[in-house]
């Protein structure tokens, strides 16, 4: 890197470490109807990364009242995301970014690569499924087996019937199933392509059925922050497709999510939820995150507007077409926490009730921060109804290092919570103190 190249850096660096605070709690932008500040923008963003530290031996995270956490499984090489079989066996995807040589280039991109990195999301994929089963009944994986490899980074994962389907980062595939199997060795079929390329900024792409299996529902999250490379590239992106799995054929559900990742089934509705990521460099307080049931044809306002009509001035040129029809979504998560996995409380055995668990990734863009741990939000009537309550804690220790961090969520048949930390690579198991 040149002299003046490496100068810049150098006071990039520093100058990040001193963005602007937060104005407001998080708490402030949490629920129905958050509080929605001013933007603050900045040359140089606030950048407040957790170290990965790892959990030292016998640590774990804070369980809430009432429950316990132990491992379930350990020594896993970045397990991202979960999918647990009607037999019981839990499917992890230990996965991370593809190359993707055009994304954030110049001295911004290799400023942000290089915070990535610092928070731990720079080791290589190692593209591939492992299967996990508990043949003890003790809440400990016992058996581990590479279920599949030489993926794409895969992510997503549904059964319907016999046929397993696995959303990697570059297309749908899917492989054939019989119950029991621990490792599938026939080769995948295409289902369809997915937005992929060599920029592929946000490239998880994950995969839901609906009830009969007659639908599969792919998440695909923008190819920018606000759209800086161009809107060209988000053509399909930022969106929830409807998959046709027969056919492989498509339609965009819904769009204008910035990075659109969990998705569940509420029970009592059977409507679609989605946790989604919003963009940064607005403040530390600006926009939410959220999550919101999914409708048909809606439009959620990415990149022109966050959170309803507030405008992102930052995108041109505006489209004030789209802006007003954007719709506000039912439940903001905080700014900046990284909400990732969505799971409803149905099957739970923990005392919280009906509702869905969300697991927070945690912040790079917020001072002080944000997320870093798993929380449930209760539902009354198919709708959120209260204030979010903590599950797993503890994530980031005393000086604030990443001893873990949450991303994929799943309720096991016994009814308990796993959680997938790929900084810790463990797999967390939460369940409900038992009565003595």
């Amino acid at each position: 890197m040149p002299r003046r190249d490496l100068t810049l850096v150098v006071v990039a660096l520093s100058l990040a470490g001193c963005g602007a605070a937060a104005r407001l709690a998080v708490a402030d932008g949490t629920g129905p109807s958050p509080t929605i500040p001013a933007p603050r923008s900045s040359l140089i963003p606030t950048v407040k990364i957790a170290h990965p530290a790892g959990w030292v031996a016998g640590a774990t995270p804070l369980a809430a009242s009432g429950t316990e956490v132990h491992v379930f499984a350990a020594g896993l090489d970045h397990p991202r995301w979960l999918y647990v079989l009607p037999n019981g066996d839990v499917l992890v995807a230990e996965t991370n970014a593809p190359v993707r040589p055009d994304d954030r280039k110049g001295i911004k991109g290799w400023f942000f690569k290089y915070f990535q990195k610092k928070a731990g999301a720079g080791v290589p994929s190692a593209n591939r499924i492992t299967l996990l089963r508990d043949t003890s009944g003790d809440g400990v994986a016992d058996v581990r087996s590479v279920f599949l490899d030489s993926l794409y980074s895969p992510f997503g994962m549904a059964l319907v019937g016999n046929t397993l389907y696995v959303a990697n980062s570059n297309a749908l595939v899917r492989f054939p199933y019989a119950a029991g199997d621990t490792r599938v060795a026939e080769p995948g079929v295409k289902v369809v392509d997915l937005p992929a390329g060599t920029i592929n900024h946000h490239w998880t792409k994950n995969v839901v059925a609906n009830r009969d299996g007659s639908k599969l529902y792919l998440s695909v999250g923008s190819n920018s922050n606000a759209a800086e490379n161009g809107i060209q590239n988000e053509n399909e992106r930022a969106a929830i497709w409807e998959v046709d799995p027969r056919t492989g054929g498509h339609r965009v559900f819904a769009s204008g999510m910035r990075n659109p990742v969990g998705m569940a089934w509420e029970p009592q509705t059977g409507q679609l939820w989605v946790s989604v990521n919003e963009r940064d460099e607005l403040g530390s307080d600006l926009p939410p995150d959220y999550m919101t049931a999914v409708r048909d044809g809606a439009f959620y306002g990415w990149p022109y507007s966050y959170y309803g009509q507030h405008i992102d001035t930052r995108v041109k040129p505006q489209r004030p077409d789209l802006v007003a029809a954007a719709i506000v979504p039912d439940y903001a998560l905080g700014p900046h926490t990284a909400s990732l996995g969505l799971a409803s409380s149905n099957g739970a055995a923990l005392p919280f009730g009906s509702g869905m668990f969300v697991s927070q990734h945690g912040s790079w863009n917020r001072n002080p921060r944000s997320g870093y741990k798993v929380i449930f939000v209760p539902f009354a009537a198919g709708k959120p109804s209260g204030p979010p309550v903590d599950v797993l804690t503890g994530f980031l220790d005393r000086d604030n290092n990443a001893q873990g961090r949450p991303v994929g969520v799943a309720v096991d048949r016994g009814g308990a919570l796993l959680v997938a930390d790929d900084v810790g690579n463990v797999i967390w198991r939460v369940t409900a103190v038992a009565r003595r």
